[in-house]
């Protein structure tokens, strides 16, 4: 049971800003802090998926998209140790030296197969340092000074938990039911963190003015009912995150909109419907465990979304929960996720996230009404199984493998703009 503990608090860990562009930012500071001094030049070789999930989303406090202020930013006010957080100091007056240094940036596809690989490369005269992350998002596997290796501590996550890992943990729903359930409270304590962070987002988010502003029009203040109040609340958070808000999230499998649509429906639910603490930390137990599941098969990054995939079928579960169903109804409610909404594409982190995810957590709550009433996808519906994790296996062999020429293709049309 502690082995499930474990996995939650690796996977769970605070970020500020989108998690592809922060990992860069993360990456620069390294590199930068291995320089020693202000560099003259900043060389980017990112992996096709981390330049598609860093071309069009907000850089927090700069009002500004991308890779090149993200990186200035990261080597004028960086800091390593804050891992996902490593632009939590930046001031205006740092966006301002960071706009100057913009122009030394130069970013450019890497030569790899790698879904998640960022090498930064930094020069100062005849100085130079890089750092290099692959697989995790602060997975650190290079620093070096003119060329000679530097040893470096693994960032860690700061719910308390090991060195962010890029290995898949051993999970399935099953075990993740018996877990979730019979746990001691006092175990699953600490997801309260989270959940208040991510409330936080929202609301700033359902007041404020980000992006399309698909939770506020779409009500995620006024929303009366349970299902309306839950995808409007967590498209509000995205919103706000998208547009580059200045408050951190608590990210879930190295993504914040992950974080944000695996937390946010649960406690909307438990919410309007009165339910207690309990109750609620166990279904946010059960949607944050399934999202880490079913990120370990379709990876870290695709080209399948995996917030209106991974996450809404974690939320999907934790709501069944919420409402009275069991271990079950809640593979039920997975196989019915599977069968609605397995081809959503991953074509970038932007504004338009919002959408995805309100239609992700709209098929979440439709899916577990489905389960708790008896409807099931059958074992011959699509890509789905009769055994759930054959499902999950399915779905994820789907965005690892199935989907590699069309990452290409939505790559190759946003670079056309």
């Amino acid at each position: 049971m502690r082995d499930y503990t474990d996995v939650l608090r690796r996977e769970i860990a605070p970020a500020l800003g989108c998690t592809e562009p922060i990992a860069v930012a993360l990456a620069v500071a390294r590199a930068v802090e291995a320089l020693g001094c202000m560099p003259e030049r900043i060389e980017l070789s990112v992996s096709r998926n981390i330049l598609k999930n860093a071309m069009n989303v907000g850089i927090p406090g700069t009002g500004m998209k991308g890779l090149e202020i993200a990186s200035a930013l990261a080597a004028v006010a960086g800091r390593s140790t804050y891992g996902l957080e490593v632009l939590r100091d930046a001031g205006p007056e740092d966006v301002r030296r960071a706009e100057a240094l913009m122009r030394v940036v130069r970013v450019e596809l890497a030569a790899t197969d790698k879904a998640l690989y960022i090498c930064a490369r930094v020069a100062a005269g005849p100085d130079s340092a890089e750092c290099v992350i692959e697989d995790a998002h602060t997975n650190i596997t290079r620093v070096a000074r003119n060329a000679v290796e530097q040893a470096f501590e693994p960032v860690r996550a700061e719910c308390g938990g090991a060195p962010v890992s890029p290995s898949a943990p051993e999970l399935s729903i099953e075990g993740i039911y018996e877990y979730a359930t019979a746990a001691p409270v006092d175990e699953l304590a600490f997801l309260r963190r989270g959940m208040d962070m991510n409330l936080r987002v929202a609301r700033e988010g359902a007041s404020g003015d980000y992006g399309m502003g698909v939770g506020r029009r779409l009500g995620a203040k006024e929303s009366s009912d349970y299902a309306g109040y839950a995808f409007a609340l967590t498209a509000a958070a995205a919103d706000a995150r998208m547009g580059g808000c200045t408050l951190p999230v608590m990210s879930t499998a190295g993504s914040g909109n992950q974080g944000l649509a695996a937390t946010l429906p649960c406690m909307a639910v438990a919410e309007r419907l009165g339910l207690g603490e309990e109750q609620l930390l166990r279904a946010e137990a059960i949607s944050q465990l399934v999202t880490v599941h079913i990120k370990a098969h379709i990876g870290k990054l695709s080209a399948l979304c995996g917030c209106a995939i991974a996450a809404s079928v974690g939320s999907a579960c934790g709501i069944t929960y919420l409402l009275g169903g069991g271990l079950a109804e809640i593979c039920c409610a997975v196989q019915n996720m599977i069968a609605d909404i397995a081809g959503l594409i991953c074509d970038g982190a932007k504004a338009g996230c919002a959408l995805k995810i309100a239609t992700g957590i709209s098929a979440a709550l439709q899916c577990a009404h489905l389960a708790l009433t008896g409807g099931r996808a059958g074992g011959r519906d699509g890509i789905v199984m009769a055994d759930v994790e054959r499902s999950i296996a399915n779905l994820g062999e789907l965005g690892a493998r199935g989907m590699l020429a069309a990452d290409s293709v939505i790559l190759e049309m946003m670079l056309c703009k």
